[in-house]
């Protein structure tokens, strides 16, 4: 029998394993777009030009997204905590067989391999997070997205330094080392026992309008700050050259700001999960809805220093507003129905993600700029707020008991 000490020890040290993750996920998509740099050369296995390169990513891609959707179903059969496993072990076994790739065809089967065992993460990670948090997740969601975009901020960094140094084949094999040593040590992890019955007996029974309400509106932000998220990560690198290439002084450091940009959105992230736990979502999510469009159509003309600071904002705003999507999911979903939610919301996530490459290269080829794009993604902005505009703002959120009160119907007054 575990004592309360002991499984908040247990919880801790989960949490810690399943932040790791996320950074992990994050890191190990974005490898190949800066090891490509000392990949693409004259006469290399993998021929001299970018782009086909790059594209051998494709399916890693594909497969990080659509593997989501199966991942509630999985979870039932095998269990939570199987599933993590194979998440470790077989993103670090596919990464070292990239490390390994003589050819295009090898890389890409191995990425291919990555992206599936990446898509475990999101749904499964998430939802034994929150169940580790307890009653209070903000908090630990808001640390979470700090993981995962440090994640995505230090990918290319890293690679690059590792590229330079002891070759890109190290950009893959170093990261696939580590994911493997995490999984042992989830494998040495004792199991939380935590009451699962008890847990959704406790969770609170909410008015299927609400319920219903929260769940469109959570699906729909879904797709739209997928498409904002993902292309915002990809043409930042490439906006920090375009708007600050009149300053010889900061070409080379763009990636260096690039990578302080996405920093805010950390502190954003980490700055939202503790207000989650005393605020109702609405309240924190229609600020950012409503600095989202206005931030972004004024960084598409700026040019500049003053790129830097509104590229920073809107960093805050896109990152800030992913916690606030998946804490949607731990206040309105039960226990039992979380793992499913978070399979079909990043799967339309994926949908709205997957639009991003498309798009910023198809109107930065067209225009040679991406002023468009970044209109483009102002206008998507329109969407969140509506989003946010519908979405329910209930002091139940932060008294669960009160959803009991919401339950009765109101007494009809005598006449």
């Amino acid at each position: 029998m575990q004592t309360d000490a002991s499984l908040e020890r247990a919880a801790r040290r989960q949490m810690t394993l399943i932040n790791s993750a996320h950074l992990l996920t994050h890191y190990s998509l974005l490898i190949l777009p800066t090891a490509v740099l000392a990949m693409a050369r004259p006469g290399g296995p993998f021929g001299a030009d970018y782009g086909p390169i790059v594209a051998l990513a494709t399916g890693m891609f594909v497969l990080y997204g659509a593997g989501s959707l199966p991942q509630g179903w999985l979870a039932q059969r095998v269990g939570r905590p199987r599933l993590m496993l194979a998440f470790y072990v077989g993103t670090g076994l596919s990464l070292l067989a990239a490390s390994a790739a003589p050819g295009p065809w090898a890389l890409a089967g191995a990425l291919s391999f990555a992206g599936f065992f990446a898509a475990i993460y999101h749904p499964i990670g998430t939802a034994m997070l929150v169940e580790a948090a307890g009653d209070k997740p903000g908090r630990a969601l808001g640390l979470n997205g700090v993981f995962g975009n440090v994640g995505v901020a230090s990918a290319p960094l890293v690679t690059a330094f590792l590229s330079q140094q002891i070759g890109w084949r190290w950009g893959f094999a170093l990261p696939g080392l580590v994911c493997i040593a995490l999984g042992i040590a989830w494998m040495g992890q004792r199991e939380m026992h935590i009451d699962h019955e008890a847990r959704a007996k406790n969770f609170p029974v909410i008015p299927a309008p609400i319920v219903r309400r929260a769940v469109i509106t959570m699906l729909a932000v879904s797709a739209a700050s997928g498409l904002v998220f993902n292309a915002y990560t990809i043409l930042l690198p490439k906006l920090m050259e375009e708007r600050l290439a009149g300053d010889a002084r900061l070409l080379p450091v763009v990636g260096a700001l690039a990578f302080a940009v996405t920093l805010c959105g950390a502190l954003t992230q980490f700055t939202v999960g503790r207000l989650i736990d005393h605020m109702t979502l609405k309240r924190i999510f229609m600020p950012l809805a409503l600095a989202l469009t206005p931030c972004l159509a004024l960084l598409a003309f700026a040019r500049g220093w003053v790129a830097l600071p509104l590229a920073g904002l809107v960093a805050a705003v896109v990152f800030g507003q992913v916690t606030i999507n998946e804490t949607m999911t731990a206040r309105y979903i039960s226990p039992a129905m979380r793992a499913k939610i978070y399979s079909l919301r990043f799967f339309i996530g994926f949908l709205g993600g997957a639009a991003s490459a498309p798009i910023v290269g198809y109107l930065h080829e067209r225009t040679g700029s991406l002023t468009l794009v970044v209109l483009c993604l102002a206008v998507m902005g329109l969407v969140t707020l509506a989003c946010a505009l519908g979405f329910p703002d209930r002091r139940e959120e932060l008294e669960p008991a009160l959803w009991a009160q919401a339950q009765s119907p109101a007494p009809v007054a005598a006449e």
